[in-house]
This record gives C-alpha cells, sequence and structure tokens, in this order.
C-alpha cells in the first residue's frame, strides 16, 4: 500500500490511523505489518505504539489544531474584565480622551494608554460583541418630563381612575390622534442580494388623519377625516365613542390644547354623567397604549 502523507489527512482521518494502529499491535501484529496495513511510515507506527505505552489512550490523542480562542485574544481574561468595569464606571474625559462617549475608537484609544495594546477597531467590536454591548437606538426622551408627576400618576392617580370606573360600570380607554400621508417611510423589506423590492406608489401626495381610542381589552375605535384637528372634530368623535360603548366612558388624553380648548370643557361638563377626560402627565406617550396604533399605522 503507498504510504499516505499525514499532513495532508484530515485531523479524524490521523486519529483513526493512530488507534488503528494501537488496535492491530495489541492483537499481535508486528509493527512493519502494521505500517503495510494502514499505509504510513514504520517509524511513525513506532513512535505511537511508544507514546501509548508510555501514556495510554490519552497520550495518542492527537490535540486540536490552530490557536486556542483564548491565545488569539490580545487582551487578557483579567484585562477583559478592568475593561468592562471601566466603560461602566468612568467616561472617556475622565481618562483625558478626546471623546465624550464611549465607542469603539474611545475604546480603542484607552486600552493603548492603559496597557500600550494595540487593537483593531473590528477587533474592538468583536470584544464588544461577546461582552453583549450592540449599538442601541436611542430612546427620545423631552428633557421638560417630570418623573415625579409620571409615578404619581402610575401610583395614584391611574389605580384611582380604573377603581371609578370598577364601581361605575365605566370603560376605560386611551385615545390619541395622528395623521399619515402616502409618501411616509415604508419598512425595510428582506429580499434577495441584488434584486431591491419596488414599492408602487401614487405620485400625487395626500394625507388624511386619524383619531381613536383604544380599551384595555385592546378594541379600537376610530374615526378619519380630512379636517385639520380641531375642537369639533374631537367632539365629533367622542360622542360617537359614547354611543358605541354603551357604558360611562372614562378617556385618556395627553394634554394638547384642543383636549382643554373652551369648547370642549363646556360639553363635557353637560355629558359628565357619560364621559370624563383625564390627562396623562406632560411628555410621557409611553403611558398611552394607543401610541402604538398610531406606529403601526405610520409603519405598517
Amino acid at each position: 500500500m503507498k504510504k499516505q502523507d499525514a499532513r495532508k489527512l484530515s485531523q479524524e482521518i490521523q486519529q483513526y490511523n493512530r488507534d488503528q494502529a494501537i488496535r492491530l499491535f495489541k492483537a499481535g501484529r508486528k509493527r512493519k505489518d502494521i505500517a503495510k496495513i494502514i499505509g504510513v511510515s514504520y517509524s511513525a507506527v513506532c513512535k505511537w505504539i511508544s507514546i501509548w505505552e508510555a501514556g495510554g489512550r490519552k497520550a495518542i490523542v492527537l490535540k486540536k489544531r490552530g490557536r486556542s480562542s483564548e491565545s488569539q485574544r490580545l487582551l487578557t481574561a483579567a484585562q477583559e474584565k478592568a475593561l468592562k468595569k471601566l466603560l461602566v464606571d468612568k467616561n472617556p474625559k475622565q481618562l483625558k480622551l478626546p471623546f465624550a462617549l464611549w465607542n469603539r475608537k474611545a475604546i480603542q484609544s484607552a486600552v493603548y494608554q492603559i496597557w500600550r495594546v494595540k487593537i483593531a477597531l473590528r477587533t474592538i467590536g468583536d470584544y464588544m460583541k461577546r461582552w453583549g454591548l450592540t449599538p442601541q437606538k436611542q430612546i427620545k426622551r423631552a428633557y421638560e418630563r417630570s418623573p415625579k408627576a409620571i409615578q404619581k400618576w402610575l401610583d395614584e392617580t391611574y389605580p384611582e381612575i380604573k377603581a371609578r370606573a370598577a364601581i361605575e360600570n365605566g370603560e376605560i380607554y386611551w385615545g390619541d390622534e395622528t395623521g399619515a400621508r402616502n409618501d411616509c417611510n415604508h419598512s425595510q423589506p428582506s429580499a434577495p442580494k441584488g434584486k431591491t423590492p419596488i414599492v408602487e406608489i401614487n405620485p400625487k401626495r395626500f394625507s388624511i388623519n386619524m383619531i381613536s381610542a383604544t380599551n384595555n381589552q385592546g378594541l379600537v375605535r376610530f374615526m378619519m377625516n380630512n379636517t385639520t384637528k380641531n375642537a369639533r372634530v374631537l367632539l365629533r368623535f367622542m360622542k360617537r365613542l359614547i354611543k358605541d360603548s354603551g357604558r360611562k366612558v372614562f378617556l385618556v388624553l395627553d394634554i394638547l390644547p384642543v383636549h382643554h380648548a373652551k369648547l370642549v370643557r363646556k360639553w363635557l361638563k353637560r355629558h359628565e354623567n357619560q364621559i370624563e377626560v383625564f390627562y396623562l402627565p406632560s411628555y410621557s406617550p409611553e403611558l398611552n397604549p394607543d401610541e402604538h396604533l398610531n406606529y403601526n399605522l405610520k409603519t405598517g
């Protein structure tokens, strides 16, 4: 049999040859015969048998090729731990780096400043991914919002509304208005590489407004209109909401000026046995479930 070049064999085949040589040797075969049967050199068989006799089966098991994942890392485990703590406890300015916030370039500079280790930006990204640090879209919040007012709403105001609705056999609705246009941004679909999806649109621009209310069970009632948001449109919607609900309506709205219009306040006072309006704290759209409906309308 032609001798095999072990360097060209897979690690699995090399291991099989070693195990086969030991099995044949234990069966009483001579080293020269084993070499011929397997197709390897006589010296290789002698070497494997010597290793096996000295250390047993474990001694002839091949080690995994290539560098270990640990040896491929430029930072030690201790350095990684220290760096992760640094990213939480410090900001770049405290290290006298020319950055206000942490990013790959800032981390790269910090690593070199502390340990004099040069790491490529792509590798920094790999480290961050391994640590669970991924790019996140910021949540935008108005600086005028009041956390105390929001907490009071959650702890006191809303529980009172819910209790009253239960006592008076009422129904809680969360209302909001939005507008949509035919040239709005569409969601990004998936498609095979090189085949860009085509969306056919009407070249004429038009828009429509929607006022809606969602109850705690997810039931949505809405009204479409082509006019601008004003008190009369809101009153028209509230009248229809009362009629369809068949129960007293506890309507939660944000504090848009139109919701406080004189015409609206007068009408609400005359119909307080049918509907009451409550207002969310300023700049707190996340408290209103109806906002999700508006988002889906615009991105769908």
